[in-house]
């Protein structure tokens, strides 16, 4: 079983309403159901309930109508905890969680586009799941110079929520580049696609608040249980 998303209960909540309205599934003016049914429904109290309901309030995603109830406003600009997480269900949506595999400082690898001034980097491994279902492995490098120290027992499934929280980074634009390449050897054997085989494949370059780049990502993802989706606002 995979462990319990550290981020609260009330985020989880608001995180998975704001990626099942970027995907579709709650059209704008759609009404929610009642607080009580719709705390019963999700296993949460009322309270619990209205404070993930106040995020999406926050952010414009929904209006509160009093005596009437909570309407869904669609907007395309919404921030939230991910983002730049850009894999959801094959049908949309879905929340995402992450188990840490590995943390170790090294020499960053020589096939990495040039990020950061430091010659090491920390590597980050994790399985990316969405809804419990294992969908992704991913190797992260950050630069060394933008943390002192870094263990697994320090990371959140939101990682450049904790670089804002814990080290000051504010991640502020990405760069994909989407293609294929083999699964690594260290995959763990959650993840249906085996070591060597041929998979979707995101290489990501990350930028700081400053323009400079911070770290640099591998993501190979099963295409048959995730979709890389990007969505743009009008222009």
């Amino acid at each position: 079983m995979p462990p319990k998303p550290p981020l609260p209960k009330y985020v989880q909540v608001s995180e998975r309403l704001i990626r099942e309205i970027a995907a579709g599934h709650l059209a704008d003016g759609t009404r929610l159901p009642n607080e009580r049914t719709m705390a019963q429904d999700l296993d949460l109290s009322v309270g619990t309930l209205r404070k993930a309901l106040a995020l999406l309030t926050e952010q414009g995603l929904l209006v509160r109508v009093q005596g009437s109830g909570n309407y869904i406003r669609q907007r395309p600009d919404v921030q939230s905890v991910y983002s730049f997480f850009r894999l959801e269900r094959p049908n949309g949506g879905g929340l995402p969680t992450a188990t840490v595999l590995d943390v170790t400082l090294c020499p960053k690898p020589q096939d990495a586009p040039a990020f950061g001034a430091a010659a090491q980097g920390w590597r980050i491994r994790r399985l990316r799941r969405i809804d419990d279902v294992p969908i992704a492995v991913e190797e992260i490098w950050l630069d060394a110079a933008r943390a002192a120290r870094l263990s697994a027992d320090d990371l959140s499934d939101s990682l450049y929520r904790h670089y804002r929280d814990r080290l000051g980074l504010v991640i502020t634009s990405v760069e994909d580049r989407i293609g294929l390449r083999a699964v690594p050897d260290w995959a763990p054997p959650d993840f249906a696609v085996k070591p060597g085989t041929m998979s979707a494949h995101i290489s990501r370059v990350s930028r700081a608040a400053d323009g400079a780049r911070a770290e640099f990502s591998r993501t190979w993802f099963d295409h048959e249980r995730a979709r890389y989706v990007s969505r743009m606002g009008r222009g």
